[in-house]
């Protein structure tokens, strides 16, 4: 199956803390890492690993960033014909710090990504794939936004239309808020969660939440609620499905576990699985994925995900 994903690459500064630190304070993380990540990069990672034809639409830096951000990009095999090099910006970073309680803090640049040439983008790419999968991110702001609405409508105009994923991120709604609404509600599928919805919306319950979304005319929403797993949607129905925890297995960091929920969520409805059953093998998937330091560190594999299926 073929899969044209756009969104972010960074290089993910995490540190680990006892306490996020007080303004003008030093301290010492429990535990400090450097990986490749980004919610562009996670997914068609994980899509890749899954066995999928993946192309990722993105840009980086001219500088030794670039190579580290894309080192399981490459690794995994997807495919960079749509990946651009900005000469005048720097690769994209992001230092997260979170504590055990779950508090957590970042400083993201968006870099070289706001910098995805539109112009630059094949009709035949989307037309040709079989799911075109968007970060919220890429809706944002900045060249990156026409890239991305320029895919939209190629994909919407196919002679074949091109089902559409598009997942939200916190940083997206945080800076654009309810102005996404006209770019969201143009997805088949749409992922995002408890925060997310609420902002997205101007809601103030995620039951409202959705009723803005139906009456707006989306057709599938799935809102990650954390430990509780997630809430899957549609006009007939409404249902929570559990969260599925890691056996043997203990979870460490939950960067980029939502990018892997929304790429097997992908993976799973373009398979032919029922909406519940996709919704519970990325549950599993985004468990599994929070066990490893680093977004893109844990394989996710059909085997993984098989007790899960419908």
């Amino acid at each position: 199956m073929k899969f044209f994903v756009i969104g972010d690459v960074n290089v993910d500064h995490i540190y680990h803390l006892d306490q996020l630190p007080q303004p003008g304070r030093e301290v010492h993380p429990l535990r400090a890492v450097m990986q490749p990540g980004g919610s562009g990069g996670t997914i068609a990672v994980t899509l890749a690993r899954l066995g999928h034809s993946v192309t990722l639409a993105t840009s980086v830096g001219n500088d030794p960033f670039a190579e580290y951000a894309l080192s399981q990009v490459r690794a995994s095999g997807v495919l960079e014909s749509a990946v651009q090099i900005a000469s005048d910006e720097a690769t994209s970073t992001i230092t997260v710090m979170q504590t055990a309680d779950g508090q957590r803090t970042m400083i993201s640049s968006g870099g070289a990504n706001r910098q995805l040439n539109a112009g630059k983008l094949k009709k035949k790419d989307i037309e040709s794939a079989d799911a075109l999968i968007i970060s919220a991110y890429s809706l944002v702001e900045g060249e990156q936004r026409e890239y991305a609405l320029k895919a939209i409508e190629y994909a919407k105009k196919a002679k074949k239309p091109v089902p559409l994923f598009i997942d939200l991120g916190t940083g997206a709604v945080n800076k654009a808020g309810q102005g996404l609404i006209d770019d969201v509600i143009q997805a088949d599928y749409l992922s995002l969660n408890q925060h997310e919805i609420l902002a997205l919306t101007g809601t103030s319950s995620i039951s409202a939440a959705l009723a803005t979304l139906a009456d707006e005319g989306l057709h599938h929403v799935a809102v990650k609620v954390g430990a509780m797993g997630c809430i899957v949607w549609t006009p007939a129905e409404t249902e929570l499905v559990d969260a599925v925890l890691p056996q043997d297995e203990e979870a460490l960091d939950s960067t980029g576990a939502g990018d892997t929920f929304t790429a097997v969520f992908a993976h799973a409805v373009m398979s032919g699985q029922p909406l519940k059953a996709a919704a519970r093998m990325a549950n599993a998937a985004g468990g599994l994925a929070a066990t490893r330091l680093g977004a893109q560190v844990r394989l996710i594999t059909p085997e993984d995900l098989a007790p899960y299926a419908g």
